[in-house]
């Protein structure tokens, strides 16, 4: 067939043949999905000068000679139509032939041409007609799926974990298998459903191709359309990472819809841009080389233009990726650059299982750049080689400064808000801190973890310290002066110490202080007498356990929970 096909959208002979009230049927020829561009109509006896290829071309017989219908006429005739590239052969029964020539019939059968007897009631206008209508129908239909993929796609581009998301999007609306590939094939995410081995094994084998310059390559296995496009944009280490598809079908709808994913996954996997790296990179080194920590804060407060959604910089009133956060939203109320609410907004009540910070500390209060420490560990293990955790878990933190080990988390958050709930994680959180109190910051948020998995809570969020509060009362000399005489004994068995504390804040539960502690609920038992023992006092007493609790907080090996 010629290249060039008329611009309009083709429809199968099927549904012109299913058409109501146009009375078509095909006599002859290969009954497969012929896909119909144009009708035309021709008495010509050649009609290769009037056709683009792709037509349905009606004739009622004319320019047929009385002494050629008996075969070599109607022979060359059709070898001349389907050299044209005519889609198939609509004849007009009535005013020249009462019935279809078997000649012609013959003819369409020899060299793979669809006939179609169209009835003498049935005008060629009328076939013309219908045919555009259905193209019409068609195109709605294609520009409708294209613009609910589309909204699909970019809701899916903004959840949490976009990468999953716009996968499971384009698979549903291809109807097939979507997959991000890395630069030697392997699946780094994936969605829909699966096909058999070799069909994976052969979208993996395109990616190949993409390392010699070409932006896409296709193929076909286990009955199924096989794509792979190469994603734009700064590439990687390692290589040029690939979007593959495999579906049932391929057509131009099905290629626009991967057009738009395409552009979506560039965005989302892309490389950071060079000045945030670079910023990063420096106060890393700064840091190796001795310089303060609240040195360097301001060189990771601005991740630049390419940090992943949801990062703030200096002033950010988030802290969640899209869909993902708290403190970001269009519902959240306003909050001030230390990332509080406004004067008058009533605190998020705590969710259940977390600890809510209705407190200003006192980083806050002297105005100084704040960051949240979180720590994590996976609830459920991913596939093995999962690379794609650390930019999704950094769009729903709102945080390029993201340490990943294997199932375990810490997290640099900048800004006061709090952090939200992770999908497959528990996290633990210290209270917003300056810079120079980060590895104070760091033990809270590993207490608060330990908190989170005793309690099988999403998240446990780690409380400034309230400077109304009871323990306010007592000068800071004196609470150190009276921690210290209250847990002396203690001195030289930090397990015995932690392991106190820990069952305090569980409210005197052996099996959640285990779980925490990650020790035999006996150890736990024989800890805690051994403290009481040391102590001299009564576990049991809620008076004694208060007046530890406070002790413990004093001493600075509290949680503040």
């Amino acid at each position: 067939m010629p290249e060039l096909l008329p611009p309009t959208v083709p429809v199968p002979l099927a549904v012109l043949l299913d058409r109501p009230g146009l009375g078509l049927r095909q006599v002859a020829g290969p009954r497969g999905d012929t896909a119909v561009h144009a009708v035309h109509t021709s008495e010509m006896e050649d009609p290769v000068p009037y056709l683009l290829g792709g037509e349905m071309l009606l004739s009622a017989g004319v320019h047929c000679p009385p002494a050629g219908s008996t075969g070599p006429y109607w022979d060359r005739y059709v070898a001349r139509t389907v050299q044209a590239g005519a889609a198939a052969l609509g004849f007009g029964i009535a005013p020249v032939h009462d019935t279809v020539p078997e000649a012609l019939a013959e003819a369409c059968d020899r060299h793979g041409l669809p006939l179609v007897a169209v009835d003498r009631e049935t005008t060629f206008t009328a076939v013309a007609r219908a045919m555009w209508q259905a193209a019409a129908e068609r195109r709605h239909s294609e520009l409708r799926r294209m613009t609910e993929a589309q909204q699909a796609l970019a809701g899916a581009a903004a959840r949490p974990y976009p990468v999953p998301a716009v996968l499971r999007q384009l698979a549903q609306h291809l109807g097939g298998w979507a997959v991000l590939l890395g630069p030697d094939g392997t699946e780094l995410s994936a969605a829909g459903t699966r096909p058999e081995p070799d069909a994976r094994a052969s979208l993996a084998s395109l990616v190949a191709r993409l390392r010699s310059g070409p932006s896409s390559a296709a193929g076909a296995a286990g009955g199924l359309q096989l794509s792979v496009y190469g994603l734009p944009g700064p590439e990687p280490a390692g290589g040029r990472l690939a979007l593959g598809v495999c579906a049932a079908r391929r057509d131009p709808v099905d290629r626009a819809i991967a057009g738009v994913a395409i552009v979506l996954l560039s965005l989302l996997t892309g490389a950071r841009t060079g000045g945030a790296r670079a910023g990063r990179t420096g106060a890393l080194v700064r840091l190796m080389l001795g310089a303060d920590p609240a040195e360097v804060a301001p060189l990771l407060r601005d991740p630049g233009p390419g940090a992943p959604r949801g990062t703030g910089g200096a002033g950010a009133q988030g802290t969640g990726g899209a869909g993902g956060g708290t403190g970001g939203g269009r519902d959240a109320p306003p909050r001030d650059r230390a990332g509080r609410q406004g004067a008058g907004q009533q605190p998020d009540p705590a969710r259940p299982g977390t600890d809510a910070s209705p407190a200003a500390s006192p980083a806050e209060a002297a105005g100084e750049e704040l960051w949240t420490v979180v720590r994590g560990r996976r609830r459920a293990r991913s596939r093995a080689g999962e690379p794609l955790w650390a930019e999704e878990l950094a769009a729903g933190l709102g945080t390029a400064l993201i340490d990943l080990d294997g199932d375990t988390l810490r997290a640099l958050v900048p800004g006061g808000a709090s952090v939200a709930a992770q999908a497959g994680w528990t996290l633990g959180t210290s209270a917003p801190v300056a810079a120079g109190e980060l590895a104070r910051a760091d033990t809270e948020a590993a207490r608060a973890l330990r908190r989170a998995l005793a309690e099988r809570a999403p998240v446990v969020r780690q409380r400034a310290e309230a400077g109304d509060g009871v323990g306010a009362l007592v000068a800071p000399e004196e609470a150190r002066a009276l921690s210290r005489a209250r847990l002396g004994p203690l001195d030289g068995a930090p397990a015995l110490t932690e392991t106190l504390r820990v069952w305090l804040s569980l409210h005197g539960s052996w099996d959640r202080t285990a779980v925490a502690l990650e020790i035999h609920r006996n150890t736990v038992r024989q800890r805690i007498a051994r403290a009481a023992e040391l102590l001299g006092t009564d576990l049991g007493d809620p008076d004694v356990r208060m007046e530890l609790w406070f002790a413990l907080r004093w001493s600075g090996s509290g949680d503040g929970a």
